[in-house]
């Protein structure tokens, strides 16, 4: 504990401001969040390309990828997973004071898990999207097997079937995954990000 109060952060001499103009936007966070098969990944994709089309730079922190390596060391227990989306929450932070519109997508099941994340930004900084389906469309679209293996007990701590999602009580953005079309819940995120006055003016 001692070495920790020998850390002092060092402040760019670049500011987040300088580098937003360089970029032509506003820098932010948009966090995706819902069940295994929601959506969140694709979606998410799909608002980057959308994002890159308009000269936008953008990146997505994707769950599976970021376990391959900042997070490899966890597991999916309550406290593991509490960990992962506090290293998720941290390096948001670090990419948008680099001025890119960060987006990422991860079940994040607990509400004080996103809260905590929310908490690390100013209001206008951070956007949380709640990709919106039903259990049962999610299963159905299962595209890796997953809900299969958990429903047959071969997968701990899955996700909406041996371990709880918490909804969003008040998300800034409800996207219905399982109703409407990608384009169309693209459509919704870029309106919202429009109206945040995040994109560039024409």
């Amino acid at each position: 504990m001692g070495e920790r109060t020998n850390i002092t952060w060092h402040q760019a001499s670049i500011t987040r401001a300088a580098r937003q103009r360089l970029s032509g936007h506003r820098s932010l966070v948009v966090w995706f969040t819902g069940l295994s098969g929601s959506g969140k990944s694709t979606l998410s994709h799909a608002v980057e390309q959308r994002l890159y089309e308009i000269g936008c730079r953008s990146f997505v922190l994707d769950g599976d990828n970021v376990r391959h390596g900042l997070c490899r060391d966890l597991g999916f227990s309550e406290g593991d997973r509490m960990e992962n989306i506090r290293r998720i929450g941290e390096m948001a932070k670090l990419f948008a004071e680099a001025g890119v519109i960060t987006l990422t997508a991860f079940i994040s099941p607990y509400r004080a898990d996103r809260l905590r994340v929310r908490e690390l930004f100013d209001p206008e900084d951070f956007v949380e999207v709640y990709c919106r389906c039903p259990l049962e469309v999610c299963e159905a679209r299962d595209v890796k097997g997953m809900y299969r293996r958990a429903r047959a007990g071969e997968i701990c701590d899955f996700t909406g079937i041996s371990s709880p999602y918490e909804e969003p009580l008040t998300p800034d953005l409800t996207v219905d995954t399982g109703r409407l079309s990608l384009e169309q819940c693209v459509d919704q995120v870029m309106s919202c990000l429009k109206d945040r006055g995040v994109l560039p003016q024409p």
